[in-house]
């Protein structure tokens, strides 16, 4: 167990309250004429902000004592992916998610968010130490997607991914998962197999981007707006069709507004997940969580 290095900017030439400041101000954070009702691209715009909280910024405002582990124990480490044990309310726990980086040199650390292999088998050989030592599990979702490069590829990017959802359908654990920035097709579902999935007011989750959906459609990328409406991947819409358990409201403006209130607000919700799974049997749980997922794509007269 190694501890964890917060992502700053190494030079120091800007502080955090002046990047804050900046991007508070950028068109992203005031996008429609009606804040209160954003449309699905609004949303895909929001998600994608650069000053969102991500998970190394969770982990600081929700989580004591993190201890981050690295390396999956057959190839590498993927800095895509941080995991690590903490204590949720002096409960010890393990929290996991994506990490994309706040500057460029660290989103190409990072690889914008996007894990290779391992970075998906670091995260299932955490979820089996917390399940060896009875911890519930946070995962924290935001990512485009998994990484499509050769070298992924090689590796096994597909089988790491469908390992993933095999396991953790079977973990003995509570499993608390939340979108809370982008939630990209199966890069994003490798870990996002829990007892109870929520989503962030102003994320997205969808088996394609609407870049990708434009161009395969339309054949042309500036369709993506028409695209993001069509994809039907905004929370309500996917609370609508039973695919997530509960919608997690943020700060006006967007969670880049406070990072503080947005955690506040996070906090309360994952407290009222966990209390809702946290005392079912082994056996009950995995039958919910089994009932859950096979219920997903049933359709009758075109209705979910």
């Amino acid at each position: 167990m190694v501890e964890r290095k917060k992502d700053t900017d190494p030079t120091g030439a800007e502080s955090i309250e002046e990047i804050r400041r900046r991007l508070q101000q950028s068109e992203a954070a005031n996008l429609t004429a009606e804040p209160d009702t954003p449309n699905a691209w609004d949303r895909v715009k929001l998600a994608r902000h650069p000053g969102r909280p991500y998970t190394l910024d969770y982990i600081e405002l929700l989580f004591a004592d993190f201890e981050e582990i690295h390396g999956d124990r057959r190839f590498g480490d993927d800095p895509a992916m941080v995991t690590g044990f903490a204590r949720f309310h002096d409960e010890p726990c393990v929290v996991l998610g994506h990490q994309k980086g706040r500057t460029t040199k660290q989103r190409q650390e990072r690889n914008f968010g996007m894990p290779k292999p391992e970075g998906y088998r670091k995260a299932l050989r955490v979820m089996k130490l917390a399940e060896k030592f009875n911890r519930p599990i946070f995962a924290m979702i935001d990512t485009p997607g998994a990484y499509p490069g050769i070298d992924a590829e090689e590796r096994g990017q597909a089988e790491a991914i469908a390992y993933n959802l095999r396991e953790m359908a079977k973990l003995r654990v509570p499993v608390i998962v939340t979108v809370t920035g982008e939630g990209g097709s199966g890069g994003a579902l490798a870990i996002g197999l829990g007892d109870r999935v929520m989503m962030l007011e102003n994320s997205i989750y969808s088996v394609i981007s609407p870049e990708g959906c434009a161009a395969i459609l339309w054949r042309d990328k500036s369709f993506a707006e028409e695209a993001a409406r069509a994809l039907r991947l905004t929370a309500p819409d996917l609370l609508e069709f039973g695919l997530i358990d509960q919608i997690v409201p943020e700060p006006p403006g967007g969670a880049h507004m406070n990072h503080e209130q947005a955690g506040n607000l996070l906090d309360a919700c994952l407290s009222e997940a966990l209390s809702s799974v946290r005392d079912l049997s082994y056996e009950d749980r995995i039958a919910r969580r089994y009932e859950k997922f096979r219920a997903m794509g049933n359709f009758e007269n075109g209705k979910s």
